[in-house]
């Protein structure tokens, strides 16, 4: 699949933030449907993880990550662009999650106030750098001093993309959801390098502890740099 210019940066009708949330309310229903369980990784820094007063999960879908931040903090909020996955996730968890509609470069919470998050497979659908970085940042301003948060987007490294793990520059493409019937939806994907992973954030107020490639994404755990305790 040919890259597109990497370092683009523009906010083209197709691919803005609103274009981005109506694929999701299209395509919402069925592809919850379709992700019913945790991801391995998510369960994987849940279970290594201490107890929390607050934990989130960022772009939530239908909240089988949330349910399972609900084993280990007090409190859990799911945050979603979409209402439709939002509905699908009340249908899942019931009242066990404060669901709330939003956008992950501005999140409706104080600073400080989660102790545990995660924001996986939702960064690489932000069609531009500069609110690929903001959501970064928000991240950081949220998470309390100690906090860590897993964080993951697809990669250059999975087996379907022709650029190789060892790319420097990600690129932007899009990728059809087929629904029953047949009707394609495309979703807007900045398919990342781990390099260029690492970058975004190094380059933003988070600061990572480690990163690792599997299932052809990035995942890196991270945490606020400067409020390390």
């Amino acid at each position: 699949m040919p890259p597109s210019d990497p370092s683009a940066d523009s906010e083209e009708p197709a691919r803005s933030r609103a274009a981005v949330r109506r694929t999701y309310e299209d395509i919402g229903d069925h592809f919850s449907k379709t992700r019913e369980y945790a991801w391995p990784e998510v369960e994987s820094f849940v279970d290594e993880s201490s107890s929390a007063r607050t934990a989130l999960d960022v772009g939530c879908g239908n909240g089988r990550h949330a349910e399972l931040l609900t084993e280990i903090a007090d409190r859990v909020v799911g945050l979603d662009a979409s209402r439709a996955l939002l509905q699908a996730a009340t249908d899942r968890v019931g009242d066990s999650v404060t669901l709330l509609q939003g956008d992950a470069t501005r999140l409706p919470l104080a600073a400080g106030s989660v102790d545990l998050a995660v924001y996986v497979a939702t960064l690489h659908h932000l069609p531009s750098r500069s609110a690929r970085r903001a959501s970064l940042d928000e991240l950081a301003r949220v998470l309390a001093p100690g906090a860590r948060a897993l964080l993951s987007a697809w990669s250059t490294a999975h087996d379907r993309f022709d650029a190789g793990p060892d790319a420097d520059a990600g690129f932007d493409t899009t990728v059809d959801w087929t629904l029953p019937g047949g009707e394609t939806v495309p979703r807007f994907y900045h398919i990342y390098a781990p390099a260029e992973f690492e970058r975004d954030v190094a380059d933003s107020n988070l600061r990572l502890v480690s990163m690792e490639l599997s299932s052809g994404n990035c995942y890196g755990v991270v945490e606020p740099e400067g409020k390390r305790t």
